[in-house]
């Protein structure tokens, strides 16, 4: 649940039809829809959409070491990361349990982070504590602003407002007046992230709205993000979830957080015994729920079978065409067709969604050479 006191409602919930998210939400501060979810997730498959975002939490680092210093303190490879490029990135403790996850950008001398909004105080804390004799400077970046342009008319909307497209994965490109727009992978192939001044936030939303960007809320974008099966932390995980139980593992080229080629971070040691002996204890998986339900579970609520705990609720939403559906967090060894309860709703696990992994890791398959196996 998040402090609705610690996240100021953006200016853009004053717009005609909007509705500001339920309280607790983790979208406090933005608007939840403008008036039809439904039709606006329809609208992001079809057409363009913008997404208020702006209560992400926004962090810049200048400095010349910036990248290199980031390099050691996270999961990421990123120390020679490229001028106009991104990658996903993680802040994990001792044990290998994530404690941050977030988006960062270079772009003209200055690294550029957002994350959660209840979470980037923490964040941005860490960062400043570890920075030591480095050449980093980590400070709250708010002057910037996130709004989010998903749909397959994305690029032409911005080529309209004269922006220039971004053309792969991660690259970003400088906007005139400040800010810059960058390509991601998520919640659809067709998506762009716009890092705008926050005093030009309404007008930047007037302008991709008169480009024919229509309007939509959270709720479309989570819905997308939930069909992905990309996860979102707080909601999708605990504190006891590393890296490869949520599909974060992977350098950028791979769309992940975690470059399993460096080393010197902490947490390493468990991704490292993770990937090379064993297997995560519990894997990312999408929940059909029970539409007749008398009430809809929430995030951390546990699913169970047959009595007993499995696993625990994350992100719950009603899509367009799925209906009501989660992202949980499900032990391994649950077969797919077993019938659970997630909170007092009937749930089903999509098959689909189950990554199978049983080839042998590297590390066991050398531990049983040498002892004769």
């Amino acid at each position: 649940m998040v402090d609705n006191a610690l996240v100021p409602n953006s200016p853009l919930l004053t717009s005609p039809g909007a509705v500001a998210a339920p309280d607790g939400s983790a979208d406090t501060g933005v608007a939840w829809h403008h008036g039809d979810p439904l039709g606006e997730q329809r609208s992001a498959e079809r057409g363009a959409v913008v997404v208020d975002r702006s209560n992400r939490f926004v962090i810049a680092i200048p400095g010349d070491e910036r990248l290199t210093w980031l390099h050691t303190i996270s999961s990421q490879h990123v120390a020679a990361l490229p001028d106009g490029t991104s990658a996903e990135n993680l802040s994990l403790d001792v044990n290998g349990r994530v404690e941050h996850h977030f988006v960062q950008t270079d772009q003209g001398g200055t690294t550029w982070i957002d994350t959660e909004a209840d979470r980037g105080p923490d964040l941005l804390s860490f960062l400043k504590k570890m920075v030591f004799w480095s050449k980093a400077e980590p400070r709250d970046g708010s002057e910037l602003a996130v709004l989010s342009l998903v749909g397959p008319e994305s690029e032409s909307v911005l080529t309209t407002t004269g922006v220039a497209v971004p053309e792969k994965i991660y690259d970003a490109v400088a906007l005139t007046g400040g800010g810059f727009v960058r390509r991601m992978p998520w919640p659809t192939e067709h998506s762009f992230d716009l890092l705008v001044p926050r005093e030009n936030l309404a007008a930047w939303w007037t302008t991709l709205t008169g480009a024919g960007a229509k309007p939509a809320g959270s709720w479309a974008f989570e819905a997308l993000r939930v069909e992905s099966l990309r996860p979102r932390i707080g909601s999708d995980t605990d504190d006891r979830t590393i890296p490869h139980e949520v599909r974060w593992i992977g350098g950028p080229a791979e769309q992940g957080a975690v470059h399993l080629d460096k080393g010197c971070y902490r947490g390493q040691e468990t991704v490292a015994r993770v990937h090379n002996l064993g297997k995560p204890p519990r894997h990312l998986v999408l929940l059909h729920l029970d539409g007749n339900a008398d009430e809809l579970p929430v995030p951390g609520d546990a699913v169970t079978a047959g009595g007993r705990a499995v696993g625990r609720v994350g992100t719950v939403v009603t899509h367009h065409e799925l209906g009501p559906v989660a992202l949980a967090l499900i032990k391994r060894n649950v077969p797919a067709d077993t019938e659970l309860l997630a909170g007092t709703s009937a749930a089903s696990i999509d098959a689909d969604s189950i990554i199978e992994d049983n080839a042998p890791q590297a590390g066991r398959e050398a531990v049983n050479r040498l002892r004769g196996k």
